[in-house]
């Protein structure tokens, strides 16, 4: 079963068909959130507001672990994380949709591991390539059948948040090699591969970074609802068409 995890902006799937909520207790404490349970075009998928649904746990706060382990509990077998971003590189301007092959982890104190604790073995992963390359080329062929623009790779640096960067950061996070920036991504991509959990991102470009674009004198918080409601319409028909490639 495919599983979506929402972000800003996508605390609920329109097009999900709703079959059941479940409260679901893990050894990490809470999940965001009742994992909701749905159809979309006669296939079963499982969604998670990251957030929470009334959109109220900051990224700092998320308890990724649950998160993801309640995914792992539940029979997923793939997910989608769909995370907004301010773009750095000069094509990713708000509205863009990117689908990133990279993270760089800026991030600090957060619960980032499932192997941590006296019992545990010390257990390496493998995270040379962050994403399921064979998700993202679902994701970028969904996107080419919906006739949606999808970008294909780039570097997401995750921030700890959750204030936002300063110019000079953005400056250093594009000499690092960073093409966007956000504050989710990072544990929760690691802690799915450490579940086994292939796992890809959809990224949404909610705001030039600070200090290019219209943000080079601030942030411009009051254009940033104009774009991404109708960005997320853009990522929910990609869905759609993912879940019909998934089959299960």
């Amino acid at each position: 079963m495919l599983a979506i995890i929402g972000g800003t902006g996508l605390t609920q799937l329109a097009n999900l068909k709703i079959t059941h909520r479940q409260v679901i207790r893990t050894p990490y404490g809470e999940p965001s959130g009742p994992m909701t349970f749905g159809i979309i075009n006669g296939h079963e998928v499982m969604f998670i507001a990251r957030h929470g649904y009334g959109h109220n746990i900051p990224p700092h706060e998320v308890n990724y672990r649950a998160n993801i382990w309640a995914l792992f509990e539940q029979k997923a077998k793939r997910v989608i994380a769909v995370t907004s971003v301010g773009g750095i590189r000069a094509d990713l301007t708000p509205g863009a949709l990117v689908t990133p092959d990279q993270i760089i982890d800026y991030t600090s104190g957060r619960n980032h591991t499932f192997f941590d604790g006296k019992d545990s073995m010390v257990t390496h992963i493998d995270f040379t390539h962050p994403y399921s390359e064979e998700i993202r080329q679902q994701i970028l062929r969904a996107a080419t059948l919906a006739d949606e623009v999808c970008v294909d790779g780039g570097v997401h640096a995750v921030m700890q948040g959750p204030r936002l960067e300063t110019a000079a950061e953005v400056n250093r996070l594009e000499r690092d090699g960073a093409d966007m920036v956000g504050m989710t991504g990072m544990p929760e991509a690691a802690l799915a591969r450490e579940m086994g959990l292939p796992f890809a991102t959809i990224a949404v470009v909610v705001n030039h970074a600070a200090g290019r674009g219209n943000s080079h004198n601030g942030i411009p918080f009051e254009t940033i609802s104009s774009v991404i409601n109708p960005a997320m319409a853009r990522v929910r028909n990609i869905l759609e068409l993912v879940v019909e490639q998934d089959g299960d």
